[in-house]
């Protein structure tokens, strides 16, 4: 039993806290050992319950969805993955830099989200290919506006010192990882096998201190090391 995944859903509509129970606790590997209606009950739940993973709401009363994601994360009381409607939520890259390990649309199926929450419970970031085009258009209109008032170019901003720890394969992983790619992906794209390409990926977090690939992304555009065009 101790291999079961813990997860602590929470969301201020019952309807969609119930829904999610209901997928989840059919399955032999997940356990729900929790619900919340917004933020400050996560927190209460997160520390009594102690989850493996939080699916977390955006817009909910008393404490949104990211400052209960940043306190969770700060208080590594599970990796959250950010539940959200997608088309009215703007919060995506706010909930990415407060630490969430991935996002799952509300509408998505009960294969989706098994899938959302055994990537996070076993430590892979997910990010659906459509909420990464969001982020990194966001990322890059950020840094093209941060820029303008001083008339800077990116590349004239220093590098951030962890870059140098990379060797050149590596950033360009990195880059690569900053698009989005998956490791099928970046193997096809550097003629190198998944298992060489996994290999640097792990290198890369490690030299930069990263959590996981949803970091990789928000770090590589606050790096520079992607054009807003290549988004």
């Amino acid at each position: 039993m101790t291999d079961r995944l813990r997860v602590l859903i929470v969301d201020d509509h019952a309807m969609v806290r119930s829904g999610f129970a209901m997928v989840l606790s059919v399955e032999d590997d997940v356990e729900v050992v929790g619900e919340a209606a917004d933020g400050l009950q996560a927190l209460e739940q997160a520390r009594a319950t102690r989850p493996d993973v939080v699916l977390m709401d955006v817009q909910m009363p008393r404490m949104d969805g990211i400052e209960a994601t940043r306190l969770l994360v700060a208080e590594d009381l599970g990796r959250v993955v950010i539940v959200t409607t997608f088309d009215r939520d703007d919060y995506l890259f706010d909930a990415l830099r407060a630490g969430a390990s991935g996002f799952l649309l509300k509408n998505a199926g009960p294969e989706q989200l098994l899938d959302a929450v055994r990537a996070a419970g076993s430590g892979h970031a997910l990010l659906a290919p459509e909420v990464t085009r969001r982020v990194i258009s966001q990322m890059a209109g950020e840094r093209k506006a941060a820029e303008a008032p001083t008339s800077g170019r990116a590349a004239d901003r220093p590098e951030p010192p962890g870059l140098a720890r990379l060797t050149a394969r590596e950033r360009e992983v990195l880059v690569l990882l900053g698009r989005g790619l998956s490791n099928g992906e970046i193997a096809g794209e550097l003629v190198l096998g998944e298992a060489t390409v996994k290999t640097h990926v792990s290198n890369v977090l490690a030299k930069l201190h990263l959590r996981d690939r949803v970091q990789a992304v928000v770090f590589a555009y606050e790096a520079g090391l992607i054009l807003p065009t290549e988004g």
